[in-house]
């Protein structure tokens, strides 16, 4: 999740690392070794919980990756954004062709924003200040598959363009995503996901379109939102300067993974209150239509960003980010980044707008209209705003398909990548997607299966004992901010 715009700072989150910053690397692992040795010895005796349904390789990954994310003595917001967002460098069955859509000369895809974001305001809440950020380029990676590269090639000496036409003679589907990577939106960037845009390529047979949008909280919302917005006119309605041809909105699905899900659907319900509103975009030097997408597909996307869902303390056997009860409790060292000025309890958002449909996607009302969903979740953290997100939708008359993996974390398809389950994923999450494309709506069935782990056998579920329903839901996350002290007292009573 970096900025749009390619500023020095940001630059340098993506330099390849140093051989000093991998022997750091290499000395943080070490103290871990009793933490494998005891996890080892749980598992084998059968003592704990994820060894009734995980090989050991997938629950010590959990269990280191959660030693990191969850550390006695947390990294400040920017040395983390440095250690994360860094270049391994391109290599291996894959395109990469960078592209950033110029920053369009009239304001208005901003005030559409502004107006959608106020409009979908509960006006039974206090009026709040939408921040207004700076319309920027946004960049992006086009990816696709190469297929007939070697595992340790790199990319030709080619221009961005040359090589965006290179990558389109191995597409053979008209499916392009539109990508939209995870990370809290405080970290992650299109090269930390090139694994995952890649494969969607590649069972596609499409292209990916994987947005490098602004990062939190240098940059909060609606920061990320508008990026997002001007990636896909950028998609539809190509500036000047790009080298793709105009993108048939019935040919592009939002996709993305935990933040980047939020993010995904937040773009969604964007343009369906923008279409609501009966608005236009000024853009170019043209008005335009905003139209839907052909759908979304999303990956245990974070739908609740108050983390009020009683998943965040029930799950954590099976999941390694931090929970509830340690979310909000984090001592970030101060830095350039953190704490923001003026200051707010919320990396991502100005704490009166967490509770804003845009940003907690389950306080949405309406998603009538909205076209087919891909949605999975594992026994994580976010599991219950997953759950209910699927259950509101479908109740909505909006195709869903659902899939809950038992016992996986958090975003399992990218950090257990040799499960079978991450494997049966992937084609499901990449079939959706292509045969929404190819063959249209009309081709997706609503379901909701749960995956056993050890199995991959798929249980049916029924929509409605998934999660709790849109209002309790709503009401838990009010509940939750009046508890924090985020909703003054007064706005509670009128709930």
């Amino acid at each position: 999740m970096a900025s749009a715009s390619t500023t020095s700072n940001e630059a340098q989150l993506r330099e390849p690392p140093t051989t000093w910053q991998n022997v750091k690397f290499f000395l943080s692992a070490v103290p871990k070794l009793p933490l494998v040795v005891r996890v080892t010895l749980l598992h084998v005796l059968g003592r704990s919980e994820p060894a009734k349904y995980l090989d050991l390789r997938s629950e010590l990954t959990v269990a280191v990756l959660r030693s990191f994310l969850q550390p006695t003595k947390p990294r400040s917001i920017s040395s983390t954004q440095r250690l994360v967002v860094r270049d391994q460098g391109i290599k291996g069955r894959i395109w990469v062709a960078n592209y950033a859509a110029p920053a369009p000369p009239d304001p208005d895809v901003l005030d559409v924003l502004v107006a959608a974001i106020e409009g979908l305001h509960d006006t039974s809440s206090p009026p709040v200040e939408i921040p207004r950020p700076r319309i920027t380029a946004v960049e992006a990676e086009w990816t696709g598959y190469r297929a007939n590269a070697t595992g340790d090639a790199r990319l030709p000496p080619l221009s961005a363009r040359e090589l965006f036409d290179e990558m389109q003679k191995e597409v053979s589907s008209p499916v392009t995503v539109l990508y939209l990577h995870g990370g809290a939106y405080y970290v992650g960037d299109p090269c930390t996901h090139r694994a995952v845009t890649k494969k969607l390529a590649k069972i596609t047979g499409g292209r990916c379109y994987s947005v490098r949008y602004r990062l939190a909280p240098q940059n909060p919302f609606p920061a990320a939102l508008l990026d997002a917005l001007v990636s896909y006119m950028a998609l539809l309605y190509p500036p000047p300067d790009a080298y793709h041809t105009p993108v048939a909105p019935e040919h592009v699905v939002i996709a993305g993974d935990s933040a980047g899900g939020n993010l995904s659907l937040a773009l969604l319900q964007t343009i369906l209150e923008l279409r609501r509103q009966g608005r236009q975009i000024r853009w170019f030097g043209a008005d335009y239509e905003i139209p839907l997408p052909a759908g979304a597909a999303v990956c245990s996307p974070w739908m609740d960003i108050t983390v009020s869902s009683p998943s965040w303390q029930a799950n954590q056997a099976f999941d390694y980010l931090p929970p509830a009860s340690k979310y909000h409790d984090i001592k970030y060292p101060p830095c350039g980044a953190w704490p923001a000025n003026p200051p707010r309890r919320h990396l991502y958002v100005a704490d009166g707008l967490v509770a804003h449909p845009l940003v907690t996607l389950v306080m949405a009302r309406d998603w009538t209209g909205a076209p087919p969903v891909y949605l999975c979740t594992g026994w994580e953290l976010l599991a219950d705003e997953d759950k209910s997100a699927a259950r509101t939708l479908h109740s909505q008359g909006v195709r869903v398909v659902f899939e809950e993996y038992e016992a996986m974390p958090h975003c399992f398809a990218m950090v257990l990548p040799q499960s079978p389950n991450a494997r049966r994923c992937f084609d499901a999450w990449a079939g959706f997607i292509k045969d929404l494309v190819v063959k249209g709506a009309e081709a997706v069935e609503s379901k909701a299966v749960m995956i056993k782990a050890r199995t991959s056998e798929e249980v049916v579920l029924d929509f409605s004992s998934l999660g709790c329903d849109a209002e309790e839901m709503r009401g838990r996350v009010l509940a939750h901010l009046s508890d924090a002290r985020d909703v003054p007292p007064e706005i509670m009573a009128k709930l």
